[in-house]
């Protein structure tokens, strides 16, 4: 593909205190691309994840977006270049409905005095919008008006993503999507991420399901200890050469 990479790491460093947490680790994202980030426990994975969602800053390394480098401090700046994430924990508010969850934290006001006066919610346009969005990304839940806590343990994954979608990112980055789900729900999910690729979005998935790699990512790039251990074209290589270099087995190769 021509063109610089939509996000590029260099020499990432990140030390807490005594433990250094990633050590020279470099990954690349194109648009409409999806790279699974892999490794054991403590590999990195997850510090990797928040260094480019601007909550844990780098103390060493070159971030470019689109050519340019870029200093991401806070996740106000992660946001404001384009990049949405969803941890694991989703961060939804249970008693709060479908379309509340996707519009928290940018909640539409009534038009006119209403809105601007007595500041009150535009529930109806924020319902309309949010099944829009559900609809568009195939995305079924059964009232947009249910309270979240009411949901399946996929869809309120699904409803997670569709929340990081509004501000219309170029990359999402999504921290373990199917963990603790049934092989439907783990499927819709998976079908969700390829609708991303299909929208030219570029997609960092953490995953410890190699079959979840398989099934959708372009390529995956192993951690191990902190460290780049291997970066792998999924569609051919064998699901053991990547298992090896999680497991340590084998390190920093490219396939």
């Amino acid at each position: 593909m021509t063109g610089p990479p939509l996000l590029s790491l260099r020499g990432i460093s990140k030390r807490f205190g005594a433990v250094q947490a990633l050590q020279d680790v470099d990954l690349e994202l194109r648009r409409g691309e999806v790279v699974a980030l892999l490794g054991d426990n403590g590999a990195g994975k997850s510090t990797l994840i928040k260094v480019i969602a601007g909550v844990d800053p780098a103390d060493k390394g070159v971030i470019e977006w689109e050519g340019q480098v870029v200093h991401i401090r806070t996740p106000r700046i992660a946001q404001r270049l384009g990049i949405a994430t969803v941890y694991q924990n989703l961060a939804l508010c249970n008693y709060l409905d479908v379309a509340e969850n996707l519009f928290l934290g940018r909640e539409r006001r009534c038009p006119g005095a209403r809105g601007r006066l007595f500041r009150l919610m535009d529930k109806d346009g924020m319902r309309r919008e949010a099944l829009q969005q559900l609809d568009a990304l195939g995305i079924r839940v059964p009232d947009v008006r249910a309270p979240v806590a009411s949901l399946s343990a996929g869809q309120r994954q699904t409803v997670a993503i569709s929340r990081a979608l509004l501000g219309r990112p170029k990359v999402v980055l999504l921290d373990e999507p199917t963990a603790a789900l049934g092989v439907s729900q783990a499927g819709h999910v998976l079908d969700l991420v390829d609708e991303l690729r299909e929208q030219d979005i570029g997609v960092i998935l953490i995953s410890h399901n190699l079959g979840d790699v398989k099934a959708v990512a372009d390529e995956a790039a192993v951690l191990r200890l902190g460290r780049n251990n291997g970066l792998f074209h999924v569609p051919t290589t064998p699901q053991e050469r990547i298992f090896s270099s999680i497991i340590g087995v084998t390190s920093n190769n490219r396939s």
